[in-house]
């Protein structure tokens, strides 16, 4: 995971000597281990490159990497298949000299559909002064772009600036296929004119409506000199996973629960559905591919090959490598299970619980004389370079964060001791009081979340951040102790509601509207949680210098899914803790689990109790004011 940036200027006034300082310092915090950056300048124009890398695979690459012939390579992504790169190997450099080797434009677009992973680009091909660059089908990696007025420049970056005035005017650059300028003729022009290279389905036609609303959709959010238009070749990128499958029953789902037995649904409810063979090896071929996309995300990290002596195995201070975004619901609890299966086993796994201080108590905290005292922080918090915390306050569980998170959390804890009693489960309990997060959405979390605004995002994004920051407690034999998650690799859920239909608004559709109503509304789910969710998390997660991996997003899993009609995914015939994720239930139940199999879907906003905590009557749709950036110009003008 990297830190990646292009600043472009188009005339000689606008060359510009280094990066803004906010942002340079934004990029460092995502790739802590090397920093880099490098300028090439012509006679039309300049462009500087800064690279920051979070090392990961094979041998530390610094970035920006240049090639002999002057090109500049910038990569934000792991490849976990379509190309072939070894264990030992950095997929940095493997990408790069893959595209050394491509002879033309059809070479290039060729490469990055094959490649299957997250990932985000710019490449800089120095002799047709050409500058390509995009993010992956699903968007899993935040590049961002921000234009000048008159198109004087153009930078791009996995995040944006703090500055008021700025941040606002990044969007993130559509994951609608890959870009490519032309920077002599731009120089040379009044407008900037990007080609677009689209994805186009596998198996289908490349619809020329289609394309034309997608470049009109993306040329109405930019200035009025900027245009995206399709590339006069006609080249595009096939689509990473196979169509979704729309097909629809013969006759009419069973309503098989009139039952009280099945209105109160055990785990002996969803064993009977294993019985029927069809099913069963459909779950089985679920549990195998998604193992495999867990199996890829875990052991691609830094490891010394040789398990600790057992003197440090006695002692605890193996370190956890992986970690993973846990509510104890049945998404993170199927993560779990799967990477414990091929973790080794002397390592920890960390599992990251936040929770927000329950209402009642934050007013209490903040408007009562004990809040000047100290008392409203989290009595497991940790001294971090963003917050004093009170380290002394480590004593043990605290009602005041008896969030449903905490609650489910704790009991997907003992479920998987009771599965995997060997393993180490760190269940880091993250505590955020009502002053911390509000301190530390000012400073830090806004920025990440822009250009993004609503409520829901803020909810979200603040609660991904702390949960990734991975500073909490443990409680132990020995009693509570402070700790702060190392790993650098951090597993989150996103994708599982969206494929399997997990929200309440598709069993909405389904009961007023039916299956096909059900399919388009997932069908729209998948197209659009590029611009929703994925970016924003990859910023959130990332500013720890922490890599966001998504197994449910793995290009395998998805084309599986995809293949599977509607109710042998969901089946909203079945009550809530069943039918929704149906599929991903019956494979709990194949992998052991009990209780947590039959969890009814929390978002992650209520779980953890932030969604309200501030305001009761704002909809999740609603602009956030919380979210508004402050210049560094007021930060001080405050504080005179």
């Amino acid at each position: 995971m990297c830190g990646i940036c292009c600043s472009v200027s188009f005339s000689v006034e606008h060359f510009c000597k280094g990066l803004k300082e906010d942002l340079l310092c934004r990029l460092k915090r995502r790739g802590p281990n090397s920093s880099h950056q490098l300028l090439r300048s012509h006679v039309n124009y300049q462009c500087l490159f800064s690279g920051h890398v979070l090392h990961l695979r094979g041998v530390l690459t610094a970035q920006p990497v240049e090639g002999g012939g002057g090109d500049v390579f910038l990569w934000n992504g792991e490849v976990f298949g379509g190309i072939k790169v070894e264990a030992e190997e950095n997929d940095t450099q493997i990408v790069f000299d893959y595209l050394s080797s491509c002879k033309n434009e059809s070479d290039i677009v060729s490469l990055f559909s094959k490649v299957q992973g997250p990932w985000s680009f710019i490449y800089y091909q120095a002799s047709r002064h050409h500058l390509w660059f995009g993010r992956d089908f699903f968007g899993r990696r935040s590049l961002l772009w921000h234009f000048g007025k008159l198109g004087e420049t153009l930078c791009l970056s996995s995040v944006g600036s703090q500055l008021s005035g700025v941040t606002s005017q990044w969007q993130e650059v559509p994951a609608s296929g890959i870009y490519r300028l032309d920077l002599n003729s731009t120089s040379t022009s009044s407008c900037v004119a990007l080609n677009l290279y689209p994805w186009k389905p596998l198996g289908g036609n490349l619809n020329t409506e289609c394309v034309n609303n997608t470049l009109a959709r993306i040329s109405a959010d930019l200035p009025p000199c900027v245009s995206v238009v399709a590339d006069e070749t006609q080249l595009y990128l096939k689509e990473p996973v196979s169509p979704l499958n729309m097909m629809l029953p013969q006759c009419p789902l069973e309503i098989p629960c009139r039952s009280q037995h099945c209105v109160q649904p055990t785990r002996e409810t969803l064993e009977v559905f294993l019985t029927d063979e069809h099913r069963k090896a459909v779950v089985e071929r679920f549990v195998d591919v998604l193992g495999t996309a867990v199996k890829k995300r875990v052991l691609c990290v830094p490891r010394s090959g040789h398990p600790p002596p057992r003197e440090r195995l006695r002692t605890g201070e193996e370190r956890a490598r992986v970690a993973i975004l846990f509510s104890g619901g049945i998404d993170s609890m199927v993560l779990a299970a799967l990477a414990d299966r091929h973790i080794p086993l002397h390592e920890p796994i960390d599992l990251l619980n936040v929770a927000f201080m329950t209402r009642a108590r934050a007013r209490t905290g903040a408007g009562s004389p004990d809040s000047k005292k100290g008392k409203q922080t989290s009595r497991c918090e940790i001294p971090s370079k963003d917050t004093s915390g009170n380290a002394g306050a480590a004593e043990g569980p605290d009602s005041r964060f008896s969030v449903p998170d905490r609650v489910t959390g704790r009991a997907g804890l003992e479920e998987l001791r009771a599965a995997n009693p060997s393993r180490v489960w760190n269940f880091v309990e993250i505590n955020v009081s009502l002053e911390e997060l509000q301190k530390l959405r000012r400073t830090q979390i806004c920025h990440l979340v822009q250009p993004l605004d609503t409520v829901l995002d803020d909810s979200i994004g603040c609660a991904v951040w702390f949960a990734s920051r991975g500073a909490g407690c443990l409680a132990t034999q020995d009693g509570v102790k402070l700790y702060q998650s190392d790993a650098k690799v951090v597993l989150t859920g996103i994708g599982a509601d969206e494929l399997l239909a997990g929200y309440s608004r598709h069993r909405a559709r389904f009961q007023t509207h039916g299956l096909d109503a059900l399919n388009k509304e997932i069908e729209m789910e998948l197209a659009r949680i590029s611009s929703r969710n994925l970016g924003r998390d990859d910023r959130v997660i990332g500013d720890h210098g922490k890599e966001a991996r998504f197994p449910f997003l793995d290009e395998n899993v998805v084309s599986f899914l995809n293949s599977l009609p509607i109710w042998e995914k969901a089946n909203l015939t079945f009550p809530r803790g069943i039918g929704e994720k149906f599929i991903l239930r019956l494979a709990a139940v194949k992998l052991g689990l009990r209780a947590s199999a039959l969890l009814p879907k929390r978002a992650m906003q209520f779980g953890s109790r932030i969604a309200k905590l501030e305001k009761r009557h704002e909809k999740a749709s609603d602009k956030c004011s919380r979210l508004q950036v402050t210049s560094l110009e007021d930060l001080s003008a405050g504080k005179e």
